[in-house]
């Protein structure tokens, strides 16, 4: 199964989520005009952007997002959407873009007053606060009437996340960034905080475990995912608590469980704070949508 939705949020500024659940590559041709901006997020699987029919092809594999600006000439949106891949794309007006940020706009690379008038590609990690973000658009379960307010607010939480990692004009120039070592032993530990999800070590054992002490950790966690260890955690274990209920395997205290909870209750107040329902409600929902 597959599905295209196109949202209109406003004006010049419009979300387009495609759904491919099929065995079979999905094609999407869309005409822009010129001056606008395009923001395409790969949660999962993979897609194919083609200019120039075909002569010149850009890939984009999951947790991955590509923007696409040209203000000399219209560039129109020619996708190919692989097997079993979610992809989110936004679509806005510099007018429009610019009308969010106001004078702030300068800081934002490629409109600032040197490069706004040049083409720009750039290609990103998808945060794990934005890939949160994108799964509540694809598994959206709330009443159809505040569907289109629903994207919308996603939609501004999505592009406030993409900016916020470039809100630190001295990121890129970062010492401790540009030490590859140090990013390889701070990826390891996000591999070992999630495996160890249920139990997870102390900072301090964190630190031991990947060979690296607690500031350049704590420091490095955050510019690299943006979040603090324990916050991304956080994060983490939910999404995965709810895909959990998703699957429909699992009761709720089994779900606790597998994350770490021991007791219903604690699992429950988690649940709530992340996701503003309990885990009782959450799938009641699920269960509404699909009868």
């Amino acid at each position: 199964m597959s599905t295209n939705e196109e949202v209109i949020i406003e004006d010049d500024f419009i979300l387009l989520r495609f759904d491919n659940q099929s065995n079979e590559t999905v094609t999407y041709e869309r005409e822009m005009k010129m001056g606008v901006i395009q923001f395409h997020f790969d949660l999962k699987g993979s897609a194919r952007f083609l200019f120039n029919q075909g002569s010149y092809v850009l890939e984009l594999e999951g947790e991955r997002s590509l923007v696409l600006y040209n203000p000399q000439r219209e560039l129109p949106v020619h996708l190919e959407i692989a097997p079993n891949s979610w992809i989110v794309s936004i679509l806005i007006s510099i007018q429009k873009f610019h009308s969010l940020f106001s004078t702030e706009a300068a800081f934002i690379g490629f409109l600032n007053e040197e490069t706004k008038d040049k083409k720009y590609y750039g290609e990103e990690r998808i945060s794990p606060s934005m890939a949160i973000v994108l799964n509540q658009v694809f598994n959206y379960h709330l009443n159809p009437s505040i569907k289109k307010l629903y994207y919308k607010g996603k939609t501004y939480e999505l592009l406030s996340l993409y900016f916020n990692r470039n809100e630190d004009p001295n990121a890129e120039n970062c010492p401790f960034l540009i030490d590859e070592d140090n990013v390889l032993k701070i990826r390891r530990a996000k591999e070992i905080i999630i495996s160890r999800m249920a139990e997870p070590p102390t900072l301090q054992e964190l630190a031991d475990t990947v060979g690296i002490n607690i500031k350049k950790l704590k420091m490095g966690f955050k510019q690299i995912y943006g979040d603090s260890v324990f916050s991304f955690l956080f994060d983490y274990k939910m999404e995965f608590a709810r895909k959990l209920l998703n699957n429909g395997n699992y009761n709720v205290t089994e779900v606790g469980l597998k994350i770490g909870y021991s007791s219903s209750s604690h699992f429950i107040s988690a649940f709530k704070k992340k996701f503003g329902t309990t885990p009782k409600k959450y799938l009641m929902s699920i269960s509404q949508n699909i009868s």
